[in-house]
C-alpha cells in the first residue's frame, strides 16, 4: 500500500530524492539553447502562481462546469504515480463536460523538476503553482476547511461550484471514475456537498 506524502520530508528522504533529481537532469540534458524557441516555450509554459485569492478565481471560472482539481508536487511519490492516470481520465471524460486543473505545490527550488515533469506528462489540462511565501495552513483550509496538507489530494466539484468530493491519498482509479461520474451526473452538486464526505486511505 502506498502512502500519502506530506510537506514537510525527514532530511534523509529529502536527499536521496535530490540526489535522484540531479541524476535525472545529467541524464536528460536540456536540448533548448538560451533564446531559441524551445526554450522560449519552455519558459512560457511555467505554472502561473496562484495564492488562495488566485485559486478562487480559478474555481470561479469553471463554475457551471464539473471541475478536478489535483495537488501534486514532484517530491510527491503517490503523485508522480497517479498523474498519468489523470490525464487518461481528463481525455476520456472530456467529451462529456469534465474540467481537469494541477496545482503544484513545488517550491522554486525544482522549477525545473516541475517543467521536465509537466513535459514529459504532456497533461493537456492547466496546471498552476502555489505562489511561495504564502501561509501554507491558510491555503490549505481556503481549499478545503478538511484538508491539513496530507498530498495527494483531488478535489471534485459540482457544477455549483462547491466541494461534491475529495480524495487523500493514493487512490484506485474506480475511486476516481465514481467521483467524476458523481460531479457529471447532477446539474448540481448541493446534495452531496453539505459535509464534505472524506475519502481516504
Amino acid at each position: 500500500m502506498r502512502f500519502p506524502c506530506h510537506r514537510v520530508l525527514p532530511l534523509g528522504i529529502a536527499g536521496l530524492l535530490l540526489f535522484a533529481a540531479c541524476v535525472f537532469a545529467q541524464a536528460e540534458p536540456p536540448t533548448g539553447k538560451p533564446g531559441s524557441r524551445s526554450g522560449q516555450a519552455a519558459a512560457a509554459e511555467d505554472p502561473p502562481l496562484i495564492d488562495l485569492d488566485g485559486y478562487n478565481q480559478v474555481i470561479a471560472k469553471y463554475r457551471g462546469k464539473p471541475l478536478v482539481v489535483n495537488f501534486w508536487a514532484t517530491w510527491c511519490q503517490p503523485c508522480r504515480s497517479e498523474f498519468p492516470m489523470l490525464v487518461e481520465l481528463a481525455k476520456q471524460f472530456a467529451p462529456q463536460g469534465l474540467v481537469v486543473v494541477g496545482v503544484s505545490l513545488d517550491d522554486n527550488a525544482d522549477l525545473n523538476l516541475v517543467r521536465h515533469f509537466l513535459a514529459e506528462s504532456h497533461p493537456g489540462f492547466p496546471n498552476y503553482r502555489e505562489k511561495p511565501g504564502i501561509n501554507v495552513d491558510a491555503f490549505y483550509r481556503g481549499v478545503n476547511p478538511q484538508w491539513r496538507g496530507t498530498m495527494p489530494q483531488t478535489i471534485f466539484y459540482g457544477r455549483d461550484g462547491h466541494i461534491a468530493r475529495y480524495l487523500v491519498g493514493a487512490r484506485p482509479r474506480a475511486a476516481f471514475e465514481g467521483a467524476i461520474r458523481l460531479i457529471l451526473a447532477s446539474p448540481s452538486a448541493q446534495n452531496v456537498a453539505t459535509g464534505l464526505p472524506f475519502v481516504g486511505n
